[in-house]
């Protein structure tokens, strides 16, 4: 099991990014949380094994039909332990 935080950056906003995302990880099998942030960005913790990550970060590159992805930043985090993977629908605190 292995944690990442993935920032995507472009017009990933107001384009169902966040419940698509939610569905390809439910797909998948990706643990975690999507929310949107007030600079435009969509962040995303996700966990699984090395290989779904890979798939799950190749996505996040694309995004839904009318996302415009310019950048996906990923780094390794530590391991949450997540039970399933939940849109954060206001700016609270993770």
């Amino acid at each position: 099991m292995k944690h990442i935080n993935i920032k995507v950056i472009g017009k990933v906003q107001g384009v169902f990014f966040r419940a698509s995302t939610k569905a390809v990880a439910d797909q998948m099998g990706v643990k975690g949380k999507v929310k949107n942030e007030k600079d435009g960005s969509v962040l995303i913790e996700a966990e699984a094994d090395q290989i779904t990550l890979d798939m799950f970060v190749e996505w996040c590159q694309k995004g839904p039909e009318k996302a415009n992805v310019e950048q996906v930043l990923v780094e390794d985090g530590e391991v949450q332990n997540y039970t399933n993977f939940v849109v954060i629908k206001k700016n609270l605190l993770w």
